[in-house]
């Protein structure tokens, strides 16, 4: 009669114990389940999401570019603008009257008329008359060009026109240096001349 109570003591407490366990393992097991199910639930729902991005088609892009190619650089091309200059025109200006005072010309100058060469000495032509020529009645006119210089001076003397005989004409040119001379003047001043001078040797008869 002893044992037996205490052995149905012994199982009462070995069932609590094991039912504890139980409820204790319930509750491991419930907590896993549940956090395994949330854990699950997600992948799931990231495992339909992906499979709905991969099953959707992608848009049509654009093909890409071709590619450039660096060391061949195109050609630039520069288009000018067209550039539109508007130039005011100006109204021409009036015409302008040049009124200049034109100088007064001086007065005409007085014209001093020219002087031909004036001689103011004559020699006797009888006085050169050579004697051979008189003694061989030798007679004749003789033309001296005589240069007169603006000193009035004789600068040369020649035969213009011969008498026929050389003593005549050799007598004619000394007197055409024997005369004196004013010389000519243009304008009021002396200047150069070269006049011709008649020379006559003429035998006169004597008186008898």
């Amino acid at each position: 009669m002893s044992y037996y109570p205490h052995d149905t003591a012994h199982l009462s407490r070995r069932l609590v114990a094991f039912v504890a366990i139980i409820i204790v393992h319930a509750i491991v097991i419930w907590g896993f389940i549940s956090g395994f199910a949330n854990e699950g639930a997600r992948y799931v729902q990231t495992i339909l999401e992906t499979n709905i991005i991969q099953t959707e088609k992608p848009k049509d892009l654009p093909p890409p570019p071709p590619p450039v190619d660096l060391k061949e650089r195109p050609p630039v091309q520069m288009i000018a603008p067209d550039i539109n200059i508007t130039i005011p025109v100006e109204a021409p200006p009036p015409p302008i009257t040049n009124v200049t005072t034109q100088p007064v010309p001086p007065p005409p100058r007085a014209i001093v008329p020219g002087t031909p060469v004036k001689p103011t000495f004559v020699p006797d032509v009888q006085d050169y008359y050579p004697e051979v020529s008189r003694r061989n009645g030798e007679e004749g006119r003789a033309i001296v060009k005589v240069c007169v210089n603006v000193a009035g001076k004789i600068d040369s003397v020649e035969i213009a026109t011969t008498t026929g005989h050389p003593l005549l004409d050799e007598a004619a040119l000394k007197v055409a240096k024997a005369f004196r001379f004013k010389p000519a003047t243009s304008e009021g001043k002396p200047v150069a001349s070269c006049p011709v001078l008649p020379v006559k040797f003429e035998l006169h008869a004597s008186a008898g």
